[in-house]
Parts: structure tokens; C-alpha cells; sequence
């Protein structure tokens, strides 16, 4: 095909489009016009009231009665009395999620009262164990806490440090995120702990 032919047929292709048009008319279900509405589509006498049941409320879930019963004049049977969906009982609660806790040292002897007041950080697992973890003199003494058996308050706790320093601890916490006690460290320092608060 040479390039005349194509410029020709391309020429012929939009002066067709540019000349060609679209009318919509809209129709109804059975195909008639329906526009201008000269009589109304559908007759009065011929509608006939569709019940619907809309979410929960008297007739949720209920038969829709039937064509016979609508077009006799015969009330409808009365709705039953509405009845709330069964509430499913609440699981039993789990274990608290873990609560991170301030610990402070407070010196209650002269080998503590050099070092002053310590600080450190206890976290309660909420099932009789905890952690926790403190600085003194620049070695970080980590260990846990675990409640005595048969005494829901009072626990022993035990932490070492990198450097050989040890401390253990004997209190009693008030409710899981109070308690208080008393620490003892490997050099003889002793100090009063208050938990939380």
C-alpha cells in the first residue's frame, strides 16, 4: 500500500468519525422509549409493597410473608418478641503484662555512705519472678528476684557484676508495683531499697 493510499484511508477514517453521532434514549425494562414520559411507567394498580427486613430488630432473621398473605387484607402473624444475641462471657484474664519499676538504694551503713544512693531499674514479670539491673561504682550488677514460696509478698533477690561484686536483697513488696527491703553488696555496704513509687 503506498503512502497516498494510507494518507487517504487515514483522511477518510476521521472525516467519517468527525461526521458520525450518538444518541442515547433512555428505555425502559421491555425496551420502549421512555422519554418524554407521556403516562407513568408503571401503573399504581399494578405496584405492589415489597416488605424488607433491615439488621437486628423484631423481624431480623424472620420468612417474609407471603404474596397471598399481603393480598387478602389479613393482618400478619405479630413479630416475636426480640430476643439480644447471646453475649459470650469475658475470657478469664492473663497474666499483667510486665511492669518496669525504679529501684532506690538508700546507704544504711558507713561503707555505703561513700557510694551515696543508688538507682537501677526492676522489672516485675508478674508471675513471682522479676529482673533487675543497677550500676555501682562503674560495674553493672544484673540478676533477678524471685518470691519465697508460700509468702505472695516477700521475695530474695541475687545479682553479680562483671567484676566479681555481688548483692543480695530480702523484701516485700505492698502491691506489684510498691514494695521495700533491704540489700546487702560483698564489700560489707548495706542499704535500705524502696520499689516503684
Amino acid at each position: 500500500m503506498s503512502s497516498a493510499s494510507k494518507c487517504l484511508v487515514l483522511f477518510g477514517s476521521l472525516t467519517a468519525a468527525s461526521l458520525s453521532g450518538c444518541v442515547m434514549v433512555p428505555v425502559a425494562s421491555d425496551g420502549s422509549p421512555i422519554y418524554p414520559l407521556a403516562t407513568p411507567a408503571y401503573p399504581a394498580a399494578v405496584a405492589v409493597p415489597v416488605p424488607t427486613v433491615q439488621g437486628p430488630g423484631p423481624n431480623f432473621m424472620q420468612p417474609v410473608p407471603g404474596r397471598s398473605s399481603r393480598s387478602t387484607g389479613t393482618a400478619p402473624p405479630p413479630p416475636p418478641p426480640y430476643y439480644a444475641p447471646p453475649v459470650e462471657p469475658a475470657a478469664p484474664a492473663g497474666p499483667a503484662a510486665p511492669a518496669s519499676l525504679q529501684a532506690r538504694l538508700y546507704p544504711s551503713n558507713e561503707v555505703a555512705t561513700e557510694t551515696g544512693m543508688l538507682s537501677g531499674t526492676v522489672t516485675n514479670m508478674m508471675t513471682g519472678k522479676g529482673f533487675f539491673q543497677l550500676n555501682y561504682r562503674g560495674e553493672v550488677l544484673q540478676g533477678e528476684a524471685t518470691r519465697v514460696p508460700g509468702d505472695d509478698r516477700r521475695g530474695m533477690a541475687s545479682a553479680y557484676g562483671q567484676r566479681g561484686t555481688f548483692m543480695t536483697c530480702d523484701y516485700r513488696m505492698t502491691t506489684p508495683y510498691l514494695g521495700t527491703g533491704t540489700c546487702s553488696l560483698s564489700n560489707g555496704a548495706q542499704y535500705q531499697v524502696h520499689i516503684g513509687g
